[in-house]
């Protein structure tokens, strides 16, 4: 056999076994995404990594006040029921905006971020942003808006070892996450960024400011229907 006949089919061999690869990780993702529609995600990347103790209590979405779904879509998606999982305008926003220095924005959906938060991990890269593509791109055609939403404000990290709506409510105003008010829900949403450094319970300066610019945008989304794929 000669060396060029090897060389041909060695690289043959790679490319059957990177399509094997390819085919198989598809698989497992659909399957994975499926397992989690009908399944809370019972731990996440983010929280093996957290160096905290976790709290943690999965609420379904009728049992979370529309104040904070109101919240988290003035605040984080405003386009959220209309777009297919991906914000062009904002991406090309922030991509502006980083192009002229400074901090470094995102222009990452509900959707993404859902995404990023069941299946991955936390920090950037090129590598992780095209999974999340992926799994936003599955989670919008398997799960919906409805899902994607309930997972999202289940998984949020709203404080120190604290994770999603109904642990955050608990912790910050010893109630249910039913009952948040729109000021208490607009103050979480407002940590959900950064909720290691935001207070909730005593929000100052920016994030007492932008806290109630929130709070004032939930009745926002509900006059002018932005929540329609979640309540009709």
């Amino acid at each position: 056999m000669s060396d060029r006949h090897q060389e041909t089919c060695s690289i043959a061999r790679l490319f059957t076994w990177l399509f094997k690869l390819v085919i198989a990780f598809i698989a497992l993702s659909v399957l994975w995404v499926l397992l989690y529609a009908v399944v809370p995600p019972p731990f996440t990347i983010t929280m093996a990594m957290d160096e905290h103790s976790i709290t943690k209590d999965w609420e379904p979405l009728s049992n979370i006040s529309p104040n904070l779904v109101r919240a988290a879509i003035g605040a984080e998606d405003g386009k959220f029921c209309t777009h297919n999982g991906f914000d062009t305008e904002a991406i090309e926003k922030a991509m502006r905006r980083n192009a002229q220095g400074g901090r470094i924005r995102g222009g990452s959906t509900i959707s993404q971020q859902t995404a990023k938060n069941a299946f991955l991990w936390q920090g950037g890269g090129y590598f992780r942003k095209g999974l999340e593509a992926w799994f936003t791109f599955l989670i919008e055609n398997i799960w919906g808006k409805h899902r994607i939403m309930e997972v999202y404000l289940n998984l949020a990290e709203t404080g120190i070892g604290t994770y999603g709506a109904e642990a955050g409510a608990q912790r910050y105003f010893n109630k249910s996450a039913a009952d948040l008010t729109p000021t208490e829900a607009a103050r979480i949403a407002a940590a959900l960024p950064l909720p290691k450094r935001r207070s909730v319970v005593n929000p100052t300066g920016f994030v007492r400011r932008y806290g109630n610019s929130i709070a004032k945008r939930i009745g926002v989304v509900k006059r002018d229907g932005l929540d329609g794929c979640i309540y009709t």
